[in-house]
């Protein structure tokens, strides 16, 4: 098995080249199982329920099974989302992050990003009676993903909202034997974001504390500002990895461009990577345009913040021998959807243009701040020349 290949579909291999419409694929045989990064972007006039047809499709061609699904499209569509899931695949049997997410050519629905995975087994995580995770082994480490991570409370304080939350996601990775301190990364999606930043970074900061994460590695981390279905101040997602023996490492990897987020207040890693034999995976957390010292730069200029904070994650994907080529998720976050062409003009320039990625409309957690990006990557690790 060709342990290099990343496909797009339809066999195209090569960034310059057109895939088909509204489909990005990563196919990544590894460790005797094969991963399946999947981006889904509208089609014309396409809803969220009809893309589940053509995801259905590609889970089917190659027997796979879905880890960890979000949905970035418009609240209102969410209940007919919810009603083709159950008819297309009986009840769930996996979580689904799904966000006010627009997207910023005028569709209903910005995109969708599904990882899914055949030749291993998969079982689902079950709390508060609902599947919330779903976990699955590679041989060297057995690895968790958690969506749709909610507040016991909606109605409560936004604080106690937050606790909440990472108080359920502890005690689902508790019920299938794995703990705060195996989480390499979170992803947390605001209501509001703005005005309740600082009281979340302190939160959060003290239940990692408690759970002795300051002691281990800080997840890497993407908080912006959205609205979910149920109301609520947040909803949450995770990946938690938890090694078999002493060949997987997991650790922070710093940025170096900029300083480490706690610096300024906020609580997570610039990134973390899981590095198994022969594989490195890099979560690289929301990134923004943000200068060495942690002070915002390029105020009301968003390509010079989109040029920046691109060169922020290539310099960080760089320093652990990866590059843009080895992303296999990107979601970006526009505070203006009217700025999207600049984005793509930069995409454009680096034959970026089929790159598996999102774009949608959301808060930053600054007010001058117009532009973040996350990226997911994953490939083999290559021998450095000597």
């Amino acid at each position: 098995m060709n342990e290099r290949r990343l496909d797009l579909i339809d066999g195209v291999a090569a960034f310059g080249q057109r895939p088909h419409l509204g489909l990005r694929q990563r196919i990544i045989p590894r460790a005797g199982l094969v991963e399946l990064h999947i981006t889904l972007l509208p089609r014309p006039g396409e809803s969220a329920a009809k893309m589940l047809e053509r995801l259905a499709a590609v889970l089917k061609t190659h027997h796979a099974s879905v880890l960890r699904h979000e949905v970035f499209g418009a609240l209102a569509d969410q209940p007919d989302f919810a009603a083709a899931l159950h008819a297309l695949f009986g009840d769930q049997a996996w979580p689904v992050i799904f966000v006010e997410g627009v997207s910023c050519d005028g569709e209903a629905v910005a995109g969708m990003h599904v990882l899914a995975i055949a030749g291993t087994r998969v079982e689902s995580l079950t709390f508060g009676g609902r599947v919330v995770g779903r976990s699955f082994a590679d041989g060297h480490a057995r690895h968790c993903v958690l969506g749709d991570i909610r507040p016991t409370n909606p109605a409560a304080p936004r604080e106690l909202q937050a606790m909440q939350v990472f108080e359920n996601m502890e005690a689902a990775l508790r019920g299938v034997g794995l703990r705060m301190v195996n989480v390499a990364r979170t992803w947390l999606f605001l209501d509001d974001l703005l005005a309740w930043y600082g009281p979340l970074n302190q939160v959060r900061r003290e239940f990692f504390e408690r759970c002795g994460l300051f002691d281990r590695t800080v997840p890497a981390s993407t908080g912006v500002g959205v609205k979910n279905p149920g109301g609520s101040a947040l909803v949450a997602g995770a990946w938690a990895v938890e090694p078999n023996n002493g060949a997987v490492y997991v650790g922070e990897v710093g940025s170096p461009l900029q300083c480490p987020a706690p610096a300024y207040g906020s609580c997570f890693s610039r990134a973390v990577e899981i590095v198994t034999p022969g594989w490195r995976r890099m979560f690289v957390s929301g990134t923004a345009s943000i200068a060495p010292k942690g002070e915002s730069v390029c105020a009301g200029d968003v390509e010079a913040q989109i040029d920046l904070s691109m060169q922020v994650v290539r310099a960080i994907l760089v320093s652990r021998e990866l590059d843009y080529s080895d992303v296999t998720r990107a979601t970006a976050y526009l505070r203006n959807p009217a700025d999207a062409p600049q984005f793509r003009r930069w995409c454009g320039k680096l034959g970026l243009e089929n790159w598996p990625l999102v774009t949608t409309q959301a808060v930053v957690c600054r007010d001058e701040l117009l532009f973040e990006i996350e990226v997911d990557a994953l490939a083999p690790i290559r021998q450095r020349a000597t």
